[in-house]
């Protein structure tokens, strides 16, 4: 009965160490992690140089885009 029990065990274990079924789906988030870290970085609290490129180069384009339409 115990080695039975013990048999049992052991065979869960190893299934339970060989499956991958949700690796990728933590290797996703970790991604996702990661690039939530590098654009706060980057952009940081809105006074930086590289945010207001950005939205002089939006205004510019949102500008053009009503200038062509007569808006």
């Amino acid at each position: 009965m115990m080695t039975k029990l013990y048999v049992n065990a052991v065979t869960l274990l190893n299934e339970f160490k060989r499956d991958e079924r949700g690796v990728t789906a933590i290797e996703y988030g970790l991604i996702g992690v990661a690039m939530a870290v590098a654009l706060a970085a980057i952009l940081g609290t809105g006074e930086g140089e590289f945010l207001k490129e950005l939205t002089d180069a939006f205004d510019g384009i949102a500008s053009k885009l009503s200038t062509a339409t007569g808006s």
